[in-house]
């Protein structure tokens, strides 16, 4: 079936040539489509699957990624998928910067993207000292994401003074720039270590490969990290790639004021 779709476009091509251009792309991407899970699209361009009725998508990145070209990333687009957000790593522990950090951040919102800055945590380290170095290193203004804390390992401490770190983490940015932090973390480290502890924060949570992510009924989650190898323009590594839940209102709602 695949085989005979794609030679009537073929044929429609020849015939029509630039006029049906801005259609074959989309009717190739449904016939690549046929027989497949309807909740997860494969997207050629991004080299990935991607859930579909998500209308906001994003990317994170850090040193890993190298040198950026941020006006490459903007402008790649496929069907409606575009990038419309980028979450940038400023930080870690007590002592770490990014070293690609200062020029993320100004080439990324320079291009139009908006953007946030991540913190790496460190469970073994004072919450309030850690989030003292981030906001040394990071300078917020309006209609960037809120701060976001990266929690995903224990280091040899019990979960409760990682809980017990991290909230003092929150507390402090929350009251230094008045906007409540987003926490990021992944699937497993939220069910055993998280859950019930912090559920009036925004969660981003990591969970790959599927068409939903299978804890969302339970959690007040608003932004999915669903691949680790998205192909970007202007990026020269994989990168992960991240949806938002919710509409374009919803999205500005959550932004720095």
């Amino acid at each position: 079936m695949k085989a005979a779709i794609a030679f009537v476009l073929l044929v429609l091509l020849v015939v029509f040539h630039d006029d049906l251009s801005k259609i074959v792309a989309p009717a190739w991407n449904w016939v690549n489509n046929i027989g497949r899970n309807p909740n997860y699209r494969t997207y050629k361009t991004f080299n990935i699957r991607i859930p579909v009725n998500y209308k906001i998508h994003g990317i994170d990145v850090s040193s890993y990624q190298g040198r950026i070209d941020w006006q490459k990333v903007k402008n790649m687009k496929e069907d409606s998928v575009h990038i419309s957000f980028a979450f940038i790593k400023a930080t870690e522990g007590t002592e770490r910067v990014d070293p690609y950090f200062e020029r993320n951040w100004r080439d990324g919102q320079n291009a139009g993207i908006t953007c946030g800055a991540y913190h790496f945590f460190w469970p073994e380290k004072s919450g309030k000292l850690q989030a003292a170095f981030f906001l040394e290193n990071v300078k917020l203004k309006k209609g960037n994401l809120p701060v976001t804390v990266d929690v995903e390992q224990l280091n040899g401490v019990p979960p409760a003074k990682m809980r017990e770190e991290l909230k003092a983490f929150l507390k402090e940015i929350e009251i230094k720039t008045k906007t409540k932090p987003i926490i990021y973390t992944v699937l497993k480290f939220y069910q055993d270590n998280l859950l019930g502890h912090f559920d009036n924060y925004t969660l981003w949570i990591a969970h790959y490969y599927e068409p939903t992510l299978k804890e969302g009924k339970t959690t007040s989650w608003k932004f999915w990290q669903h691949s680790d190898a998205a192909k970007i323009n202007g990026i020269s590594s994989r990168v992960d790639f991240d949806v938002f839940s919710g509409d374009s209102l919803a999205f500005k709602k959550l932004l720095v004021r």
